[in-house]
């Protein structure tokens, strides 16, 4: 079964933010001569990997809605300047678009079930991808979307 993950997405205002953020990590990985992928590092390493790395995705909560994800494609131990262990999460050079979920903020990461992860926005029904941010936003917000 496929298990995703959702965080905040702090210093992001919007999705184009975070496409910018993962466009210049990826243009750094391929300078180095590696795969064009971001990654994010968190404190706590999920026990539940192996149901993430099978499909998960990082779902991106941006100013109280859940907005977009990027596909997990690995989970890595990486060990910090301090010396500390943390979960090192290989994301896919893509963000895709989600509907909209509001989302209250919360601390850290949280696994989020299939069942109850947004869908993509492409596959939400035709116009949407045309809409303003702010007129989705308020279409979620009253169940609409």
């Amino acid at each position: 079964m496929t298990l995703h993950i959702i965080k905040l997405c702090v210093g992001a205002d919007s999705i184009e933010d975070l496409r910018e953020w993962v466009a210049e990590r990826s243009l750094l990985a391929m300078a180095a001569g590696m795969e064009p992928h971001s990654s994010h590092v968190t404190r706590m390493f999920p026990k539940r990997r192996d149901e993430i790395i099978n499909g998960g995705s990082l779902y991106w909560v941006i100013k109280g809605q859940v907005k977009a994800r990027q596909p997990i494609l690995d989970i890595r131990e990486t060990v910090g300047g301090d010396g500390i262990t943390r979960a090192e999460l290989i994301l896919g050079p893509e963000v895709v678009e989600t509907v909209m979920q509001p989302k209250r903020p919360f601390q850290g990461w949280r696994y989020l079930e299939a069942k109850d992860a947004p869908r993509d926005l492409g596959s939400a029904g035709t116009g949407l991808d045309d809409m303003p941010e702010e007129m989705k936003r308020e279409l979620a917000e009253l169940g609409l979307l």
